[in-house]
């Protein structure tokens, strides 16, 4: 039997890789990504912050963390020297350049989150979410 309906995770996985591309797009237009907006919103809510937790908190491997601080660095957008009381434990901070490009992706990321909400309201925003995570957690298996 043919499905007269596209199954809904398909349809859901197909919308998410449109809307993660145009989101990378507007950041991309703000001279970052979204690995570095990732880096950067979590140093604003945290810093400093050990490696190993930025890396937990935005969900990558350390290696892959290393990857994309490695370039901020080089770019003078974050600093990272070693914690006073354990020198295992890298530190993460931004610089002022950091900040400001925090602020340009700041301004596109909510430039792109006021376009995704045209023409919704207040209660299908709500609605959305609670879809949304139903499919999430269906898909855990909770």
């Amino acid at each position: 039997m043919r499905p007269t309906q596209q199954p809904i995770g398909l349809h859901l996985a197909r919308t998410a890789k449109v809307v993660s591309r145009a989101f990378n797009d507007a950041l991309t237009a703000a001279d970052g990504s979204l690995p570095s907006w990732l880096i950067l919103l979590s140093l604003k809510t945290r810093t400093p912050a050990a490696q190993s937790e930025l890396a937990e908190a935005i969900g990558i491997r350390d290696a892959t963390l290393t990857h994309h601080l490695n370039a901020m660095d080089a770019g003078g957008l974050v600093i990272r020297h070693r914690d006073s009381t354990n020198r295992r434990i890298q530190q993460v901070a931004l610089t002022e350049a950091g900040e400001a490009t925090f602020q340009r992706m700041r301004r596109a990321a909510y430039a792109f989150d006021q376009q995704l909400r045209a023409g919704l309201s207040d209660s299908d925003l709500a609605a959305a979410r609670r879809i949304l995570d139903r499919l999430r957690d269906n898909a855990a298996g909770d």
